[in-house]
């Protein structure tokens, strides 16, 4: 009876789990409502007053919907620093509760950047601007882009929010303190304000021809800042004020967000945050369970059993998908976009049936674990060529030209080069969701990705086959060449999951999010090797 009961109270603890990170609160977006920004806009200069004069914003204070700084001290925690420092930052929280405001962001910043490299300081590049635009009010976006001169200032390090302002938001200066640095590594420790009231004075000097400035800014914090003293006017906007500020709708984004990077895919509040240290200790055997019975046990078993774990897929196929292959006759090319590494593995249980994927970078561990054939490309055309043809011969092929993933509703440009083996191809558009870890990323490991995928409590991927697509014949009434086929089923595939095309590439990415383009230099890596070795 006892370990009835337990059992029956750990059941029901895993579903809390479950549902708690499956539909958090924090994903809920409040619909706008016109009349809360429109009192915030009587209270402010009209657009004509604003064209001539520098506008000077409290990021956290005038800007973002939330004050609290807390998840995003913690989102550098987690992703430059690892779990063990985000639980430590999760441990403190109580204690920051109790310091003051000023103590508290010197812990936090101790706590989060001592002892980081300074390659890890690309997190504000890659992985906050997704959140801080999440996190961006509607009331104060609209404001700020009437300015013809933006000043934003933040009481986080400047190296956090930079690139998002600059990138993002389009701010040509921002005032904010610098992390000291020592042989390359982060101390903890920031620049004292007296050296950034030095630069507020040079910034404040140059001559002003728009009539004085105008500051918006917080009611706790920011009029007592030197740079808002310089203001003709300042707005101060009160903690009930912003309670009433919505979300920046996704269509109103200064600048489209296709890549980002991080393995954390929630808003890591204290509370979302403990329910992650919470569900660790059930998601790790959770992902060893489902990772072996995929490799361990025929579609037909494997399915069912992982559907049973939490793992939700759906699949749809039209009625003229060949999935037979004759005698001596050719494999079916299928052509997917790229969510995860899993895709293959996905469209291979789709038909039940084993299928080869070929790929231009996979990790040795990856490529040992996968249940199927996996088969690398050199990035030379004429020898992929050739592989892929003589795969072709021997089976069904599963392709991905996009060349790397992409987690967000865009899809990047399509290499042509599966366009020119077969005269038939298969699209197969290909949907994730996920709500506490993603199952890629660009400067982590990447033997890791289909467990942080498996890892979440109800990941779910969506695999439709789409109708075949002739790799000889006119589109459209006109002959095409194999770059008009690719576009061709990249909007075939764009239309129907409503992603939009674009003609970003794998180089884009990854100088964007990594600093590089993506690809491995061989014989360094060889070097390297045998110098840890040694």
């Amino acid at each position: 009876m006892a370990s009835k009961a337990f059992s029956k109270s750990l059941l029901s603890f895993y579903c809390f789990l479950r549902r708690r990170l499956y539909n958090p609160l924090f994903l809920h977006r409040r619909t706008p409502h016109g009349s809360h920004l429109n009192k915030f806009r009587k209270s402010l200069p009209n657009r004509e007053q604003l064209l001539d004069r520098t506008l000077v914003f409290d990021v956290e204070g005038g800007l973002l919907r939330s004050s609290s700084t807390f998840p995003y001290f913690m989102l550098v925690a987690l992703e430059a620093g690892g779990f063990l420092r985000g639980l430590l930052l999760l441990v403190l929280y109580p204690l920051l509760c109790c310091l003051s405001r000023g103590v508290g962001l010197r812990v936090m910043v101790m706590v989060c950047f001592f002892g980081i490299r300074k390659e890890g300081l690309r997190v504000g590049k890659a992985v906050l601007p997704k959140f801080f635009l999440q996190d961006l009010g509607l009331e104060g976006f609209e404001v700020l882009r009437r300015a013809r001169r933006r000043v934003c200032y933040t009481r986080m390090p400047r190296v956090m929010v930079e690139g998002f302002l600059k990138d993002y938001l389009g701010v040509e200066v921002v005032v904010g303190r610098e992390l000291k640095e020592f042989g390359g590594y982060c101390t903890g420790l920031m620049e004292e304000e007296g050296e950034m009231e030095m630069e507020t004075k040079v910034l404040f000097g140059e001559e002003d021809t728009g009539g004085g400035s105008f500051g918006i800014g917080s009611c706790t914090n920011s009029s007592r800042h030197c740079l808002f003293s310089h203001c003709k006017e300042v707005h101060l906007v009160t903690e009930a004020e912003k309670r009433t500020w919505h979300a920046l709708p996704r269509e109103q984004y200064p600048k489209p967000l296709v890549f980002h990077d991080g393995r954390v895919a929630f808003r890591p509040t204290p509370m979302n945050t403990l329910l992650m240290f919470l569900w660790l200790p059930l998601g790790v055997p959770l992902t060893i369970f489902r990772s072996s019975i995929f490799l361990l046990l025929p579609y037909r078993i494997s399915i069912p059993i992982g559907a049973f774990s939490g793992m939700k897929s759906r699949l749809a196929t039209p009625q003229t998908l060949g999935t037979e292959r004759q005698p001596h006759a050719r494999g079916h090319l299928y052509v997917c976009n790229h969510r995860t590494l899993l895709d293959p593995i996905y469209i291979s249980a789709a038909l039940r049936k084993p299928v080869t994927a070929v790929t231009y970078s996979i990790s040795p561990i990856s490529e040992a674990l996968s249940p199927i054939r996996t088969v690398r490309l050199t990035r030379n055309k004429e020898e992929d060529g050739r592989r892929m043809a003589r795969l072709l011969n021997q089976g069904d092929l599963v392709v991905c030209p996009e060349g790397t993933t992409c987690r967000e509703p865009y899809l990047l440009r399509f290499s042509p080069l599966f366009a020119e083996l077969t005269d038939t191809v298969i699209p197969v558009a290909l949907v994730t969701r996920v709500s506490m870890f993603y199952g890629t990323t660009a400067a982590g490991f990447k033997f890791l990705d289909p467990f942080y995928f498996l890892a979440n409590p109800c990941p779910e991927y969506d695999v439709e086959f789409l109708g075949n697509v002739s790799t000889t014949h006119s589109i459209a009434g006109k002959s095409c060449s194999s770059h008009g086929v690719a576009n061709h089923v990249q909007r075939k595939i764009g239309d129907a999951l409503g992603f939009e095309c674009t003609t970003l590439t794998r180089k884009d990415k990854y100088l964007m999010l990594a600093g590089n383009e993506g690809i491995v230099n061989t014989a360094k890596k060889t070097v390297m090797q045998n110098l840890r070795i040694i």
